[in-house]
Protein backbone atom coordinates (compact mmCIF):
# COMPACT_ATOMS: atom_id res chain seq x y z
CA UNK A 1 0.00 0.00 0.00
CA UNK A 2 1.47 3.33 -1.09
CA UNK A 3 1.55 6.07 1.54
CA UNK A 4 0.18 9.53 0.80
CA UNK A 5 2.43 12.60 0.26
CA UNK A 6 1.34 13.87 3.68
CA UNK A 7 2.41 10.59 5.31
CA UNK A 8 5.75 10.70 3.52
CA UNK A 9 6.29 14.31 4.63
CA UNK A 10 5.53 13.35 8.25
CA UNK A 11 7.97 10.43 7.94
CA UNK A 12 10.63 12.80 6.59
CA UNK A 13 10.11 15.14 9.54
CA UNK A 14 10.46 12.26 11.99
CA UNK A 15 13.64 11.07 10.31
CA UNK A 16 15.12 14.59 10.37
CA UNK A 17 14.29 14.90 14.07
CA UNK A 18 15.90 11.56 14.90
CA UNK A 19 18.99 12.40 12.86
CA UNK A 20 19.57 15.73 14.63
CA UNK A 21 18.90 14.22 18.03
CA UNK A 22 21.58 11.61 17.31
CA UNK A 23 23.89 14.33 15.97
CA UNK A 24 23.56 16.22 19.26
CA UNK A 25 24.04 12.96 21.24
CA UNK A 26 20.76 13.44 23.12
CA UNK A 27 18.43 10.72 24.35
CA UNK A 28 14.70 11.04 23.83
CA UNK A 29 14.33 11.75 27.54
CA UNK A 30 16.94 14.53 27.42
CA UNK A 31 15.39 16.13 24.35
CA UNK A 32 11.91 15.96 25.88
CA UNK A 33 13.13 17.66 29.05
CA UNK A 34 14.75 20.48 27.09
CA UNK A 35 11.62 20.94 24.97
CA UNK A 36 9.18 20.73 27.88
CA UNK A 37 7.44 17.54 26.66
CA UNK A 38 6.83 14.12 28.11
CA UNK A 39 9.47 11.61 26.86
CA UNK A 40 6.74 9.46 25.30
CA UNK A 41 5.85 12.33 22.97
CA UNK A 42 9.32 12.23 21.34
CA UNK A 43 9.03 8.47 20.91
CA UNK A 44 5.60 8.80 19.34
CA UNK A 45 6.72 11.44 16.83
CA UNK A 46 9.86 9.55 15.84
CA UNK A 47 7.80 6.34 15.66
CA UNK A 48 5.30 8.08 13.30
CA UNK A 49 2.46 7.53 15.78
CA UNK A 50 1.96 11.28 16.36
CA UNK A 51 2.07 13.98 13.68
CA UNK A 52 4.23 17.04 14.45
CA UNK A 53 2.67 20.32 15.54
CA UNK A 54 4.02 23.80 14.88
CA UNK A 55 4.88 24.28 18.55
CA UNK A 56 6.72 20.94 18.62
CA UNK A 57 8.68 21.83 15.47
CA UNK A 58 9.66 25.25 16.82
CA UNK A 59 10.90 23.79 20.08
CA UNK A 60 12.82 20.97 18.39
CA UNK A 61 14.50 23.41 15.99
CA UNK A 62 15.47 25.76 18.82
CA UNK A 63 16.81 23.07 21.16
CA UNK A 64 18.68 21.03 18.54
CA UNK A 65 19.99 24.04 16.61
CA UNK A 66 19.41 22.30 13.28
CA UNK A 67 20.15 25.33 11.12
CA UNK A 68 16.54 25.44 9.91
CA UNK A 69 16.44 21.81 8.69
CA UNK A 70 13.79 20.59 11.16
CA UNK A 71 11.68 23.69 10.62
CA UNK A 72 11.86 23.25 6.83
CA UNK A 73 10.67 19.62 7.09
CA UNK A 74 7.71 20.81 9.17
CA UNK A 75 6.87 23.54 6.66
CA UNK A 76 6.85 20.96 3.87
CA UNK A 77 4.54 18.73 5.88
CA UNK A 78 2.30 21.65 6.90
CA UNK A 79 1.99 22.91 3.31
CA UNK A 80 0.80 19.49 2.15
CA UNK A 81 -1.54 19.10 5.12
CA UNK A 82 -3.26 22.37 4.23
CA UNK A 83 -3.26 21.64 0.51
CA UNK A 84 -0.84 24.40 -0.45
CA UNK A 85 1.36 23.70 -3.47
CA UNK A 86 5.06 24.26 -3.78
CA UNK A 87 6.09 22.75 -0.44
CA UNK A 88 9.05 20.87 -1.87
CA UNK A 89 10.36 23.93 -3.68
CA UNK A 90 10.48 26.35 -0.77
CA UNK A 91 13.36 26.86 1.60
CA UNK A 92 11.69 29.09 4.20
CA UNK A 93 13.78 30.72 6.89
CA UNK A 94 13.12 29.82 10.48
CA UNK A 95 10.67 32.43 11.81
CA UNK A 96 10.80 33.87 15.29
CA UNK A 97 11.47 30.64 17.11
CA UNK A 98 10.08 29.53 20.40
CA UNK A 99 12.97 29.77 22.85
CA UNK A 100 13.45 27.27 25.66
CA UNK A 101 13.27 28.59 29.23
CA UNK A 102 16.56 30.13 30.27
CA UNK A 103 17.49 31.15 26.73
CA UNK A 104 18.74 34.49 28.00
CA UNK A 105 19.35 37.40 25.69
CA UNK A 106 17.75 37.86 22.31
CA UNK A 107 19.00 40.49 19.84
CA UNK A 108 15.87 41.99 18.36
CA UNK A 109 17.87 44.24 16.02
CA UNK A 110 21.54 44.78 15.28
CA UNK A 111 22.98 47.58 13.14
CA UNK A 112 26.74 47.31 12.60
CA UNK A 113 28.34 50.23 10.78
CA UNK A 114 31.93 50.62 9.60
CA UNK A 115 33.17 54.01 8.37
CA UNK A 116 36.57 54.56 6.76
CA UNK A 117 37.98 58.06 7.16
CA UNK A 118 41.52 59.50 7.14
CA UNK A 119 43.28 56.17 7.54
CA UNK A 120 41.01 54.82 10.31
CA UNK A 121 38.12 52.38 10.40
CA UNK A 122 35.47 53.57 12.87
CA UNK A 123 33.08 50.84 13.99
CA UNK A 124 29.72 51.41 15.69
CA UNK A 125 27.50 48.50 16.74
CA UNK A 126 23.98 49.08 18.06
CA UNK A 127 21.90 46.22 19.47
CA UNK A 128 18.34 46.16 20.76
CA UNK A 129 18.29 43.47 23.45
CA UNK A 130 15.46 41.56 25.08
CA UNK A 131 15.95 39.42 28.17
CA UNK A 132 14.01 36.24 27.47
CA UNK A 133 15.64 34.42 30.36
CA UNK A 134 14.79 34.00 33.99
CA UNK A 135 17.71 35.90 35.55
CA UNK A 136 18.85 39.55 35.40
CA UNK A 137 21.58 40.23 32.82
CA UNK A 138 24.46 42.24 34.26
CA UNK A 139 27.07 42.05 31.50
CA UNK A 140 27.43 41.57 27.74
CA UNK A 141 30.38 40.01 25.86
CA UNK A 142 31.94 41.93 22.95
CA UNK A 143 34.54 40.51 20.56
CA UNK A 144 36.91 42.60 18.43
CA UNK A 145 39.17 40.85 15.90
CA UNK A 146 41.49 42.21 13.24
CA UNK A 147 43.33 40.42 10.45
CA UNK A 148 45.52 42.62 8.26
CA UNK A 149 46.20 39.95 5.64
CA UNK A 150 43.27 37.47 5.83
CA UNK A 151 44.53 35.48 2.83
CA UNK A 152 48.01 35.07 4.31
CA UNK A 153 47.75 33.81 7.94
CA UNK A 154 51.49 33.59 8.51
CA UNK A 155 52.08 37.12 7.28
CA UNK A 156 49.15 38.42 9.32
CA UNK A 157 50.32 36.62 12.45
CA UNK A 158 53.82 38.07 12.14
CA UNK A 159 52.43 41.52 11.40
CA UNK A 160 50.18 41.60 14.48
CA UNK A 161 52.90 40.15 16.68
CA UNK A 162 55.13 43.08 15.70
CA UNK A 163 52.22 45.57 15.72
CA UNK A 164 49.69 44.30 18.26
CA UNK A 165 46.26 45.83 18.63
CA UNK A 166 46.08 47.80 21.88
CA UNK A 167 43.17 49.04 23.97
CA UNK A 168 44.37 52.68 24.05
CA UNK A 169 44.27 52.90 20.26
CA UNK A 170 40.85 51.20 20.14
CA UNK A 171 39.35 54.03 22.21
CA UNK A 172 36.45 51.75 23.16
CA UNK A 173 33.28 53.36 24.49
CA UNK A 174 29.95 51.72 25.35
CA UNK A 175 26.52 53.07 26.26
CA UNK A 176 23.14 51.73 27.35
CA UNK A 177 19.74 53.29 26.67
CA UNK A 178 18.25 55.72 24.17
CA UNK A 179 20.56 58.52 22.92
CA UNK A 180 18.97 61.30 24.98
CA UNK A 181 19.12 59.26 28.21
CA UNK A 182 21.94 56.81 27.63
CA UNK A 183 24.27 55.67 30.38
CA UNK A 184 27.97 54.92 29.87
CA UNK A 185 28.83 51.26 30.50
CA UNK A 186 31.94 50.19 32.36
CA UNK A 187 33.96 47.36 30.83
CA UNK A 188 36.81 45.02 31.66
CA UNK A 189 39.03 42.73 29.61
CA UNK A 190 38.39 39.01 29.27
CA UNK A 191 41.00 38.20 26.58
CA UNK A 192 43.78 40.43 25.28
CA UNK A 193 45.74 39.05 22.34
CA UNK A 194 47.67 40.65 19.50
CA UNK A 195 44.78 40.58 17.02
CA UNK A 196 41.82 39.57 19.18
CA UNK A 197 40.09 41.17 22.16
CA UNK A 198 37.15 40.10 24.29
CA UNK A 199 35.53 42.59 26.62
CA UNK A 200 32.71 42.37 29.15
CA UNK A 201 30.40 45.39 28.99
CA UNK A 202 28.78 45.87 32.39
CA UNK A 203 25.29 47.23 32.97
CA UNK A 204 26.72 49.65 35.51
CA UNK A 205 28.94 52.71 35.86
CA UNK A 206 30.31 54.93 38.62
CA UNK A 207 26.81 56.36 39.20
CA UNK A 208 25.01 53.06 39.73
CA UNK A 209 23.79 49.77 38.28
CA UNK A 210 21.02 49.13 35.76
CA UNK A 211 20.59 45.34 35.21
CA UNK A 212 18.42 44.10 32.36
CA UNK A 213 15.68 42.16 34.12
CA UNK A 214 13.63 39.30 32.62
CA UNK A 215 11.05 40.63 30.18
CA UNK A 216 12.78 44.01 29.78
CA UNK A 217 14.26 45.59 26.65
CA UNK A 218 17.18 47.96 26.21
CA UNK A 219 19.49 49.25 23.47
CA UNK A 220 23.27 49.19 23.81
CA UNK A 221 25.91 50.77 21.59
CA UNK A 222 29.67 50.42 21.51
CA UNK A 223 32.25 52.13 19.33
CA UNK A 224 35.93 51.64 18.58
CA UNK A 225 38.46 52.51 15.90
CA UNK A 226 41.36 50.69 14.21
CA UNK A 227 44.04 52.13 11.95
CA UNK A 228 44.22 50.90 8.37
CA UNK A 229 47.63 49.35 9.04
CA UNK A 230 45.91 46.75 11.25
CA UNK A 231 42.54 46.29 9.55
CA UNK A 232 42.20 44.15 6.43
CA UNK A 233 39.55 44.73 3.77
CA UNK A 234 36.81 42.72 5.49
CA UNK A 235 34.06 43.14 8.08
CA UNK A 236 32.31 40.11 9.56
CA UNK A 237 29.27 39.72 11.78
CA UNK A 238 28.74 36.43 13.63
CA UNK A 239 25.30 35.55 14.99
CA UNK A 240 26.11 34.30 18.49
CA UNK A 241 22.71 35.04 20.06
CA UNK A 242 19.19 34.50 18.68
CA UNK A 243 18.74 37.51 16.38
CA UNK A 244 15.61 38.86 14.73
CA UNK A 245 17.12 41.36 12.29
CA UNK A 246 20.67 42.22 11.24
CA UNK A 247 21.89 45.19 9.19
CA UNK A 248 25.48 45.79 8.11
CA UNK A 249 26.50 49.19 6.72
CA UNK A 250 29.79 50.28 5.11
CA UNK A 251 30.70 53.93 4.53
CA UNK A 252 33.67 54.85 2.30
CA UNK A 253 34.96 57.97 0.54
CA UNK A 254 33.43 57.89 -2.94
CA UNK A 255 36.76 58.86 -4.47
CA UNK A 256 38.19 55.44 -3.58
CA UNK A 257 35.60 53.77 -5.85
CA UNK A 258 34.94 50.83 -3.48
CA UNK A 259 33.97 47.45 -4.91
CA UNK A 260 32.18 45.37 -2.24
CA UNK A 261 30.93 41.79 -2.15
CA UNK A 262 29.74 39.44 0.59
CA UNK A 263 29.53 35.78 1.60
CA UNK A 264 27.66 33.85 4.27
CA UNK A 265 28.24 30.53 6.04
CA UNK A 266 26.25 28.52 8.58
CA UNK A 267 26.33 25.16 10.33
CA UNK A 268 24.27 23.63 7.52
CA UNK A 269 25.81 25.29 4.46
CA UNK A 270 29.20 25.98 2.93
CA UNK A 271 30.35 29.50 2.06
CA UNK A 272 28.05 31.09 -0.51
CA UNK A 273 27.31 34.59 -1.81
CA UNK A 274 24.85 36.69 0.15
CA UNK A 275 21.32 35.79 -0.89
CA UNK A 276 20.37 39.39 -1.58
CA UNK A 277 22.45 42.21 -3.10
CA UNK A 278 23.90 45.12 -1.19
CA UNK A 279 22.12 48.45 -1.54
CA UNK A 280 24.46 51.19 -2.76
CA UNK A 281 24.02 54.95 -2.37
CA UNK A 282 26.26 57.91 -2.99
CA UNK A 283 25.92 61.33 -1.36
CA UNK A 284 28.16 64.20 -0.25
CA UNK A 285 31.29 62.48 -1.49
CA UNK A 286 30.59 59.25 0.39
CA UNK A 287 29.54 55.81 -0.82
CA UNK A 288 27.42 53.74 1.54
CA UNK A 289 26.58 50.07 1.10
CA UNK A 290 23.97 48.35 3.23
CA UNK A 291 22.76 44.78 3.60
CA UNK A 292 20.06 43.34 5.86
CA UNK A 293 18.58 39.96 6.72
CA UNK A 294 15.65 38.84 8.80
CA UNK A 295 15.95 36.05 11.41
CA UNK A 296 19.52 34.99 10.60
CA UNK A 297 20.39 31.48 11.68
CA UNK A 298 22.22 31.04 14.96
CA UNK A 299 26.00 30.72 14.37
CA UNK A 300 25.71 32.07 10.84
CA UNK A 301 28.49 34.43 9.72
CA UNK A 302 28.12 37.25 7.22
CA UNK A 303 31.33 38.67 5.80
CA UNK A 304 31.68 41.73 3.59
CA UNK A 305 34.91 42.23 1.64
CA UNK A 306 36.08 45.06 -0.59
CA UNK A 307 38.81 46.65 -2.61
CA UNK A 308 39.38 50.30 -3.50
CA UNK A 309 39.68 50.46 -7.26
CA UNK A 310 40.94 54.05 -7.21
CA UNK A 311 43.65 53.39 -4.59
CA UNK A 312 47.17 52.22 -5.47
CA UNK A 313 47.76 48.52 -4.89
CA UNK A 314 49.65 47.50 -1.79
CA UNK A 315 53.26 46.52 -2.21
CA UNK A 316 54.21 43.09 -0.96
CA UNK A 317 57.43 44.60 0.30
CA UNK A 318 55.45 46.44 2.97
CA UNK A 319 56.11 43.43 5.19
CA UNK A 320 59.55 41.98 4.44
CA UNK A 321 58.76 38.87 6.44
CA UNK A 322 55.83 38.02 4.19
CA UNK A 323 57.92 36.31 1.54
CA UNK A 324 61.09 35.56 3.47
CA UNK A 325 61.53 31.94 4.60
CA UNK A 326 61.31 31.27 8.32
CA UNK A 327 64.67 29.96 9.38
CA UNK A 328 64.82 26.76 11.40
CA UNK A 329 67.23 25.64 14.11
CA UNK A 330 70.91 25.26 13.32
CA UNK A 331 70.48 21.48 13.18
CA UNK A 332 67.99 21.63 10.35
CA UNK A 333 69.30 19.61 7.39
CA UNK A 334 68.25 22.25 4.87
CA UNK A 335 69.34 25.86 5.08
CA UNK A 336 67.34 27.36 2.26
CA UNK A 337 63.76 27.20 1.06
CA UNK A 338 62.77 24.01 -0.73
CA UNK A 339 59.82 23.69 -3.16
CA UNK A 340 57.59 21.70 -0.75
CA UNK A 341 57.98 24.19 2.08
CA UNK A 342 57.49 27.07 -0.33
CA UNK A 343 54.19 25.57 -1.46
CA UNK A 344 52.98 25.17 2.10
CA UNK A 345 54.07 28.67 3.06
CA UNK A 346 52.23 30.07 0.05
CA UNK A 347 49.08 28.31 1.27
CA UNK A 348 49.28 30.11 4.62
CA UNK A 349 50.86 27.37 6.74
CA UNK A 350 53.24 28.66 9.39
CA UNK A 351 56.73 27.21 8.98
CA UNK A 352 59.19 25.79 11.50
CA UNK A 353 60.91 28.49 13.50
CA UNK A 354 57.77 30.56 14.04
CA UNK A 355 57.13 31.29 17.71
CA UNK A 356 53.49 30.21 17.63
CA UNK A 357 54.50 26.59 16.93
CA UNK A 358 56.22 26.47 20.32
CA UNK A 359 53.38 28.00 22.34
CA UNK A 360 50.61 25.92 23.98
CA UNK A 361 47.29 26.61 22.28
CA UNK A 362 44.50 28.45 24.09
CA UNK A 363 41.61 26.10 25.04
CA UNK A 364 38.07 27.09 24.09
CA UNK A 365 35.47 27.87 26.75
CA UNK A 366 32.59 25.94 25.24
CA UNK A 367 29.81 26.46 24.49
CA UNK A 368 30.49 30.20 25.02
CA UNK A 369 33.31 30.15 22.44
CA UNK A 370 31.29 28.06 20.00
CA UNK A 371 31.35 30.67 17.23
CA UNK A 372 35.13 31.14 17.58
CA UNK A 373 35.63 27.36 17.52
CA UNK A 374 33.52 26.93 14.40
CA UNK A 375 35.38 29.75 12.69
CA UNK A 376 38.70 28.06 13.50
CA UNK A 377 37.39 24.74 12.16
CA UNK A 378 36.16 26.41 8.95
CA UNK A 379 39.54 28.08 8.40
CA UNK A 380 41.32 24.76 8.94
CA UNK A 381 39.03 23.10 6.39
CA UNK A 382 39.68 25.84 3.84
CA UNK A 383 43.47 25.63 4.16
CA UNK A 384 43.45 21.83 4.12
CA UNK A 385 41.40 21.88 0.92
CA UNK A 386 44.07 24.04 -0.71
CA UNK A 387 46.75 21.69 0.61
CA UNK A 388 44.99 18.74 -1.05
CA UNK A 389 44.91 20.60 -4.34
CA UNK A 390 48.62 21.41 -4.16
CA UNK A 391 49.95 18.14 -2.76
CA UNK A 392 47.68 15.06 -2.39
CA UNK A 393 48.31 12.85 0.66
CA UNK A 394 46.89 9.34 0.38
CA UNK A 395 47.94 8.17 3.85
CA UNK A 396 46.11 10.80 5.85
CA UNK A 397 46.77 14.45 6.58
CA UNK A 398 45.97 16.81 9.44
CA UNK A 399 46.36 20.41 10.48
CA UNK A 400 46.40 22.23 13.83
CA UNK A 401 45.20 25.79 14.37
CA UNK A 402 48.67 27.15 15.34
CA UNK A 403 49.92 25.99 11.93
CA UNK A 404 47.70 28.60 10.27
CA UNK A 405 48.50 31.30 12.80
CA UNK A 406 45.52 30.75 15.14
CA UNK A 407 46.18 30.39 18.90
CA UNK A 408 43.25 28.03 19.57
CA UNK A 409 43.23 24.35 20.61
CA UNK A 410 41.63 23.01 17.44
CA UNK A 411 42.80 20.43 14.93
CA UNK A 412 41.37 18.90 11.77
CA UNK A 413 42.18 15.26 10.93
CA UNK A 414 41.50 13.71 7.53
CA UNK A 415 41.74 9.91 7.89
CA UNK A 416 43.65 7.72 5.43
CA UNK A 417 40.25 6.72 4.03
CA UNK A 418 39.75 9.47 1.46
CA UNK A 419 35.97 9.05 1.58
CA UNK A 420 35.80 9.70 5.32
CA UNK A 421 34.79 13.11 6.64
CA UNK A 422 37.55 15.13 8.35
CA UNK A 423 37.39 15.02 12.14
CA UNK A 424 37.42 18.23 14.19
CA UNK A 425 39.07 17.97 17.61
CA UNK A 426 38.59 20.76 20.16
CA UNK A 427 40.61 20.93 23.39
CA UNK A 428 41.97 17.39 22.85
CA UNK A 429 44.21 15.67 25.38
CA UNK A 430 45.49 12.10 25.56
CA UNK A 431 44.15 10.32 28.65
CA UNK A 432 45.41 6.77 27.99
CA UNK A 433 47.79 4.94 25.65
CA UNK A 434 48.60 1.35 24.76
CA UNK A 435 51.82 -0.28 25.91
CA UNK A 436 52.53 -1.41 22.34
CA UNK A 437 54.31 1.13 20.13
CA UNK A 438 55.80 1.27 16.67
CA UNK A 439 58.17 3.61 14.88
CA UNK A 440 57.11 5.24 11.63
CA UNK A 441 58.36 8.07 9.50
CA UNK A 442 56.35 11.27 9.90
CA UNK A 443 56.23 14.49 7.98
CA UNK A 444 54.87 17.90 8.93
CA UNK A 445 53.29 20.57 6.79
CA UNK A 446 55.32 23.12 8.75
CA UNK A 447 58.62 21.62 7.49
CA UNK A 448 57.68 19.39 4.61
CA UNK A 449 61.16 18.98 3.10
CA UNK A 450 62.24 16.35 5.65
CA UNK A 451 60.96 13.20 7.34
CA UNK A 452 61.75 11.71 10.74
CA UNK A 453 61.18 8.33 12.42
CA UNK A 454 59.00 8.74 15.51
CA UNK A 455 57.89 6.07 18.03
CA UNK A 456 54.25 6.35 19.12
CA UNK A 457 51.62 4.17 20.85
CA UNK A 458 49.49 1.97 18.62
CA UNK A 459 46.36 3.15 20.45
CA UNK A 460 45.45 6.37 22.25
CA UNK A 461 42.34 7.48 24.10
CA UNK A 462 41.62 11.18 23.64
CA UNK A 463 39.25 13.37 25.62
CA UNK A 464 37.91 16.23 23.54
CA UNK A 465 35.07 18.75 23.66
CA UNK A 466 32.09 19.13 21.36
CA UNK A 467 30.84 22.52 20.22
CA UNK A 468 28.03 22.30 22.77
CA UNK A 469 30.55 21.96 25.63
CA UNK A 470 30.05 18.23 26.27
CA UNK A 471 33.18 16.13 26.66
CA UNK A 472 33.73 12.74 25.05
CA UNK A 473 36.54 10.19 24.92
CA UNK A 474 37.43 8.65 21.55
CA UNK A 475 39.88 5.81 20.89
CA UNK A 476 42.19 5.93 17.88
CA UNK A 477 44.28 3.06 16.51
CA UNK A 478 47.47 2.85 14.45
CA UNK A 479 47.40 5.35 11.55
CA UNK A 480 44.72 7.55 13.11
CA UNK A 481 46.41 7.34 16.51
CA UNK A 482 49.62 8.67 14.96
CA UNK A 483 47.86 11.48 13.12
CA UNK A 484 45.92 12.57 16.20
CA UNK A 485 48.93 12.34 18.53
CA UNK A 486 50.96 14.47 16.11
CA UNK A 487 48.28 17.19 16.15
CA UNK A 488 47.93 17.13 19.93
CA UNK A 489 51.69 17.68 20.08
CA UNK A 490 51.20 20.80 17.94
CA UNK A 491 48.54 22.09 20.33
CA UNK A 492 50.93 21.55 23.25
CA UNK A 493 53.75 23.44 21.54
CA UNK A 494 55.75 20.36 20.47
CA UNK A 495 57.00 19.14 17.10
CA UNK A 496 57.61 15.54 16.12
CA UNK A 497 61.38 16.11 16.22
CA UNK A 498 61.03 16.39 20.01
CA UNK A 499 59.93 12.74 20.13
CA UNK A 500 62.61 11.29 17.87
CA UNK A 501 65.04 8.90 19.65
CA UNK A 502 68.41 10.36 20.67
CA UNK A 503 70.90 10.22 17.85
CA UNK A 504 68.20 10.11 15.16
CA UNK A 505 68.43 12.54 12.28
CA UNK A 506 65.98 13.99 9.82
CA UNK A 507 65.99 12.63 6.29
CA UNK A 508 65.58 15.02 3.34
CA UNK A 509 62.48 14.07 1.41
CA UNK A 510 64.57 13.57 -1.74
CA UNK A 511 66.47 10.78 0.04
CA UNK A 512 63.43 9.38 1.83
CA UNK A 513 61.41 8.62 -1.28
CA UNK A 514 61.70 5.00 -2.20
CA UNK A 515 64.03 4.15 0.70
CA UNK A 516 61.68 3.80 3.65
CA UNK A 517 62.38 1.11 6.22
CA UNK A 518 61.16 -2.38 5.52
CA UNK A 519 57.69 -3.00 6.82
CA UNK A 520 56.98 0.69 7.48
CA UNK A 521 54.13 2.66 6.02
CA UNK A 522 54.38 5.92 4.12
CA UNK A 523 54.58 8.95 6.42
CA UNK A 524 51.55 10.69 7.85
CA UNK A 525 51.54 14.40 7.12
CA UNK A 526 50.29 17.06 9.49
Amino acid sequence: MTSSPIDRAADTFAAELAQWRAERSMTKKQLAARMGFDPSYISHVEGRRHRPTEDFARRAEAVLGAGGAIWQRFQEYDELRHGRAGAALREPPVPEQWMPPGTGLIVEQEVAALRYQDGYYHCTVRRALYNAGTEPVTRYLVRIAVDRYPDDPERSNLHHRDHPLTFPELDLHAYCGVPEQREPMQWHTKHDRDAFKEVWLHFENAEGRFPLYPGQRVAIEYTYRVGQEKWGHWFQRAVRLPTRQLTVRLDFPAGLDPQVWGVETSLSAEEAPLRTPLRRQQSDGRTTLEWSTEAPLLNARYRLEWRFRAAPSESVSASPSASAPVSGPASAPVSGPEPASDRMRALGIVQRGAEILRQPAQPFELPADGAVARDAADRLRAVLAHVDDAHPFTKGVALAAPQIGLPWAAALIRPPDLDAEPLVLLNPRIVDTSVETDEQYEGCLSFLDVRGAVPRPLRIDVEHTRFDGSRVITSFDRAMARLVAHEIDHLEGRLYVDRMPPGSSLVPVTEYRGSGRTGQMSPKLS
